[in-house]
């Protein structure tokens, strides 16, 4: 099977206007989610316009300054503190709603979660320490999840943001899943981002030379076709308009991240999915295991005491 173009972009192939990704709606075929990734070191700093649209901030390293204005007058900054990297814990968030500009100056790198909105929502900032940590599955399947943007976390009227952390040799978003019908309280449709990082696994001494990577893949459903077969590493771009997708599988040797951005034309704000039959079962094995002790990853280590979220109140892959 072949990787289509359109749904696959490697690090540095969206970059534009001085972001190193911008995923819009200047792409064929997508509509409803958008990404930003920049580096704010050396003293740069990046203007996002007010519009239809909302938006989460989420550092992936170092901190990030906000400030940011309405058109109703309303104006403010704040500080999010950030983390050594996106497999040190979470980190702080914030929601910034219709018709908010802001600039964003920092010490390391950034994300910019989008979607087209029309409902104006308050300002809003989570702390790392309040952001809803889950570990999901169990055995290989163990999986690390900051619910910061689902229906856990940030409110929002579109936007569903995560992250996950997968250690090496582990899988995620799988058993492979779709959204992409609306069947009420069952299915929801959902355009999804995936911006991936890759590491040398926690705890490990690799060579100069190691070349940190995972793997994705997409495949058909009957909402239409995609393929997507892919060796993933830090910057790379997934996306998947429809379809059944995953795994995200982490090489043997290194831990794989990304960060899903989801928003769809719905009005409920669901993140809602179906299994892929032939696979959906795998899921009942996890009753029998346990989860992998390396988790969670924290600031300041491993394995340090599993925090547990309800998985009804966020995304399940």
């Amino acid at each position: 099977m072949s990787t289509d173009p359109r749904w696959f972009h490697a690090a540095g192939r969206l970059a534009r206007d001085g972001w190193s990704t911008v995923v819009d709606d200047r792409l064929e075929g997508w509509r409803h989610t958008g990404l930003r990734t920049a580096d704010l070191a050396d003293g740069a700093e990046r203007l996002l316009p007010a519009g239809d649209v909302e938006r989460m901030v989420v550092p992936l390293s170092g901190d990030v300054a906000v400030s940011w204005s309405d058109a109703s007058g309303g104006a403010g900054e704040f500080r999010l503190a950030g983390r050594e990297s996106v497999f040190h814990g979470p980190t702080d968030v914030a929601y910034l709603g219709v018709g908010t500009e802001l600039r964003l100056t920092g010490t390391g790198r950034v994300a910019v979660a989008e979607a087209p909105a029309t409902e104006r929502l308050a300002v809003q900032v989570l702390r790392a320490d309040e952001v809803p940590v889950e570990i999901r599955g169990a055995g290989r399947s163990t999986r690390q999840v900051h619910n910061f943007g689902t229906t856990a976390g940030l409110r929002a009227q579109k936007l569903l943001v995560c992250e996950v952390v997968t250690p090496a040799e582990n899988w995620s978003s799988y058993p492979a899943h779709k959204h992409d019908e609306h069947v009420p309280g069952q299915e929801s449709r959902l355009e999804e981002i995936y911006l991936f990082e890759t590491a040398v696994s926690r705890g490990l001494d690799a060579p100069a030379g190691a070349d940190p990577f995972g793997a994705f893949a997409t495949y058909a459903s009957d909402a239409g076709p995609i393929s997507v077969n892919e060796l993933v590493r830090t910057g790379d771009v997934g996306l998947v308009p429809h379809g059944w997708h995953g795994p995200a599988v982490a090489a043997p040797g290194y831990d794989l991240y990304y960060l899903n951005v989801m928003a769809g034309p719905d009005e409920e704000r669901a993140w809602l999915i179906t299994d892929d039959p032939a696979h959906g079962w795998v899921r009942e094995t996890w009753a029998a295991q346990q989860p992998d002790p390396r988790l969670p990853y924290t600031a300041t280590g491993t394995g340090a005491g599993a925090a547990t979220g309800d998985p009804e109140e966020g995304p399940r892959p």
